[in-house]
This record gives structure tokens, C-alpha cells and sequence, in this order.
């Protein structure tokens, strides 16, 4: 039995011998998916994916590959949303962000978003996750390095920022610009180094634990409950990527 996970920046390939039962794959775009289920793994995991100028993984392909027997798990990044979206079909869900997705808490998918390096430089972040700095500002409050007001100012500022734009220099510039006490916004920026959490790459990890768990339990066929409406535009996208087997 074999497994796949498409990670990237939330799950690099530096943590690839922690799970030597999964086989890395670079982050999906359209087609990516559909193209590793012709191969017939027991199971899938979608982490990390393209989006904006290459088209993003379809919900058509993860129905089908489940369709077709395959448990397909979704974490962290585009994976968590397409297992909002795909949950009442058999698609398997796993961490905070998921979970956040799930019950509409989390709404937009620049949340995720944030710019990286290539393959070769470990997909290194160049910019924050608005989901990432949530945690971290929310750890921030817990710990009373800064009190809600603050919390609930930086917050504000992060997000109405680009997803392209979004490092923890310009939220605190933009913070300082504000008005917001320097003594407080000194204790953050010195916290910050040592405090903030990456809540991608733990919910990347707890679903690749799940899925090596599963695979050593033993993996039956998924079974669906829906049956997959053979369209025109399916049958031309199925036939579009096969081609490039």
C-alpha cells in the first residue's frame, strides 16, 4: 500500500524522514491529484497548493479519486479548505484550521495564503499566514505579553493587509503608525522570535501522523456514498491530464 502527500511550505521536504511510509509530492495544482489517484494509492493528502495564476486543485478530482476507493486527507493549507467543503462526501479532515474551516469560524482562503521559496530552499516563508499569525497573537494574549485591545489592534492590522505583504515587520510598523503603546508592541517583537506557532505545519504533521496510522492499521477501499455524474467538462479535463502521464 502506498501514500501520497502534496506539501510544501507547511510540510518541507527537511521533514520528509520524519514520514518514510508517505511519498513527497510538491504542492498540487489542477490535474496534480487526479494524476497520482491513476496510480492507485490507498490514500492521498493534500497539504499544500497552487492557486491565483495556476489553477488550483478541483474539487471534481479529490470526488473522483474518492470515488474510485481512495481515503483522501486534507490539512493545514488548501487541504483544510477542500475538507471543509468535501467532508459531508467522505474527504477527511484533520487540525485547528480544518476545524475552523468546518464550523465557518475561518471563511476566507487568503487566511492561508502566504508567499515561499522554491523546492531547493525548503520552501522557505517569506511571508506570514494570516492563520499562523492568529495563533501566535492569541498565544501572545494567553501569556499577557499583550492584553486583548492589542491583540484584537494587531489582529485588525494583519489581516487588512495582502496576503503578499503580510510579515510581522509591517504588522508592527502598521501598528506603530497606529498609535498602539510602544512599551507593548516592544514586549511582542521581543517574544516573537521564540513565541510564534506555525499552526500549518502542526496541523501538516498531526495528518501525517494520521495517515502513517492508517496506513499501519490497514487500509480497506473507501467506500461513497454519491455517484460521480460523468459530465462533458470532467470527461475533457479526465482525458486533458491523462495525456500528460
Amino acid at each position: 500500500m502506498t501514500a501520497i502527500i502534496f506539501a510544501g511550505p507547511s510540510l518541507p521536504p527537511s521533514l520528509a524522514p520524519l514520514f518514510p511510509a508517505l511519498q513527497w509530492r510538491q504542492p498540487l495544482s489542477q490535474g496534480d491529484l487526479f494524476r497520482a489517484a491513476m496510480g492507485r494509492p490507498a490514500i492521498i493528502g493534500v497539504v499544500d497548493g497552487y492557486f491565483e495564476r495556476i489553477a488550483t486543485v478541483w474539487h471534481k478530482e479529490i470526488l473522483w479519486a474518492m470515488a474510485e476507493g481512495i481515503h483522501v486527507y486534507g490539512a493545514a493549507s488548501i487541504g483544510a479548505l477542500r475538507a471543509a467543503e468535501l467532508a459531508a462526501f467522505g474527504m477527511q479532515g484533520v487540525g485547528v484550521i480544518y476545524q475552523q474551516y468546518q464550523t465557518s469560524e475561518l471563511l476566507d482562503d487568503d487566511d492561508v495564503a502566504l508567499l515561499h521559496g522554491p523546492a531547493d530552499l525548503d520552501y522557505v516563508e517569506v511571508t506570514e499566514a494570516m492563520v499562523n499569525v492568529r495563533a501566535t497573537i492569541e498565544r501572545a494574549r494567553q501569556l499577557a505579553i499583550i492584553d486583548s485591545a492589542v491583540a484584537q489592534s494587531l489582529l485588525k492590522i494583519a489581516k487588512s493587509l495582502f496576503y503578499k505583504e503580510r510579515t510581522y515587520e509591517r504588522i508592527l510598523r502598521g501598528a506603530t503608525e497606529c498609535g498602539l503603546s510602544p512599551g507593548a508592541l516592544e514586549r511582542f517583537a521581543t517574544w516573537l522570535p521564540s513565541g510564534q506557532i506555525n499552526q500549518k505545519r502542526l496541523d501538516a504533521l498531526a495528518m501525517a501522523e494520521a495517515m502513517t496510522e492508517h496506513l499501519v492499521r490497514g487500509v480497506s477501499p473507501l467506500r461513497v456514498s454519491y455517484r460521480m455524474a460523468h459530465t462533458f467538462a470532467w470527461e475533457a479535463a479526465r482525458w486533458r491530464h491523462a495525456r500528460s502521464l
